[in-house]
């Protein structure tokens, strides 16, 4: 039995280091996902009984980091299945590996180079930071805030009346979600109610953007702490400047224009314009205003924030800062006539401009796409339906209220957009259609075209 086990056991191994790592993370994110469908779908985990469609959703959604839900998680499952979720977002936020690779270095004190080739994939790294650090500060990074955010939560819970141990274990759960920039709750209207609650507001908004700046941000400002000698990387600068310039678009659009919050006063219409920003910018998910209630032109501004979404190698979700940078970056440009692709004054390699603009097509394709074959499949205006695919590629895990009525077509597209958001559209795109590089190819014949 045990030489069987041995020659399955080494057939898998070859088997993935056959894959190229973008399938190592394809087939990777998938097994979390089929095992959390399994377990979800175990009657003893469940309060009431559900399709293996819905638990499918509720597992891709939480790996994804998405929060996006077709039934109620507290009425669904019990405390079991709570963990469960709870699991599966901590492990889709922190990322695939990442905590196995930290105890592989932790006890032998090098990491593999199947590993590495691995998280490299995974995690865009500057050439300023060593994956070794890059690891120390993700796992450290994340229990400090995950157990400040637990506190701070308990304490607000606790003084808005709710008993001990409810507040123990919604505090867990609520501080990995909001860090991991998930979305899920354990209440039924989410956090409306505390839309005017300035230590609840504070706590989610604190875990949320530190989640979202991304973990190069971190070991980088870290390593610069440590030692001021060392610079902070242009991705650093970049997710910093953009991060605060999106916030602010945001909140002084919500802050004037959407009805639902210019109808709050005081500190509660402040805390409203930028909870809603801050939830769409960082892909967190919460809301304390219904989005189902906003105007269409604050619904089009969601949308953009959604779709820009915030930092490389984070838990944010959404196109990314530094591609919509590239992305511009390219087009002032060529409208001055630049030969060179620069912003802020620092070139950016053409290497880095070929996977931004990739991406940005690959990535509005797809919402393009997934917005058709839902008009067709789903009988909920235009608007929302736009808005809840954005939602789901993005990993935000806002909606107008549409998710729980969607068809079984609609749910799968849904489900499919949620990875696809999360593993990333070209990493998706690679694992899908990569190969080998072939005789062929490196003979193909150059040619011009007209743009």
């Amino acid at each position: 039995m045990r030489t069987f086990y041995n020659k399955l056991s080494l057939r898998y191994i070859a088997l993935k280091r056959s894959w190229t790592p973008q399938q190592n993370l394809f087939y990777g994110f998938l097994t979390y996902v089929l095992v959390g469908t399994l377990l979800l779908s175990l009657p003893w985990l469940q309060k009431t009984s559900a399709s293996i469609l819905d638990h499918l959703f509720i597992a891709t959604s939480a790996v994804s980091t998405t929060g996006l839900v077709t039934m109620s998680i507290f009425d669904s499952y019990n405390v079991g299945g709570q963990f469960v979720i709870m699991a599966l977002f901590q492990l889709g936020g922190i990322g695939y590996l990442t905590f196995t690779t930290f105890m592989l270095l932790s006890t032998t004190h090098k990491i593999t180079p199947w590993h590495k080739s691995i998280l490299n994939t995974e995690f865009t790294l500057p050439v300023t930071i060593r994956i070794k650090d890059f690891l120390k500060s993700v796992i450290l990074y994340t229990v400090i805030m995950e157990v400040l955010g637990a506190i701070l939560f308990f304490i607000a819970f606790k003084a808005d009346g709710m008993g001990t141990g409810e507040a123990i274990w919604s505090s867990i759960f609520h501080s990995i979600s909001a860090f991991c920039t998930a979305g899920f709750s354990l209440f039924n209207s989410g956090f409306t109610p505390y839309v005017d609650n300035g230590l609840i507001n504070f706590t989610i908004s604190m875990l949320a953007i530190c989640g979202s700046l991304g973990f190069i941000v971190i070991t980088d400002v870290g390593l610069w702490i440590k030692n001021r000698t060392h610079s902070l990387s242009f991705t650093t600068k970049i997710v910093t400047i953009g991060s605060l310039i999106l916030l602010a678009f945001g909140y002084l659009f919500f802050y004037f224009l959407e009805p639902s919050i210019t109808s709050l006063s005081g500190s509660a219409r402040v805390s409203a314009a930028f909870f809603q920003s801050m939830t769409a910018m960082t892909t967190v998910g919460f809301n304390t205003v219904d989005f189902g209630t906003f105007i269409l032109p604050m619904l089009l501004v969601t949308i953009f924030l959604m779709y820009i979404g915030a930092s490389p190698s984070g838990t944010a979700g959404g196109m990314k800062i530094t591609t919509l940078t590239a992305v511009f970056a390219i087009m002032k440009s060529r409208l001055k006539g630049s030969k060179n692709i620069t912003f802020l004054g620092k070139r950016i390699p053409y290497e880095r401009l070929y996977i931004a603009t990739s991406s940005f097509i690959f990535y509005t394709t797809l919402i393009f796409v997934g917005t058709f074959v839902l008009t067709f499949s789903e009988d909920f205006d235009f608007e929302n339906i736009l808005f809840e695919v954005a939602s789901a590629l993005g990993t935000v895990g806002v909606s107008t209220g549409i998710t729980g009525d969607l068809s079984s077509i609609g749910k799968i597209i849904i489900i499919i957009l949620m990875f696809i958001g999360r593993l990333g559209v070209l990493t998706f795109g690679l694992a899908i259609w990569s190969k080998r590089i072939t005789k062929e190819d490196r003979e193909v014949l150059k040619e011009d075209i007209a743009v």
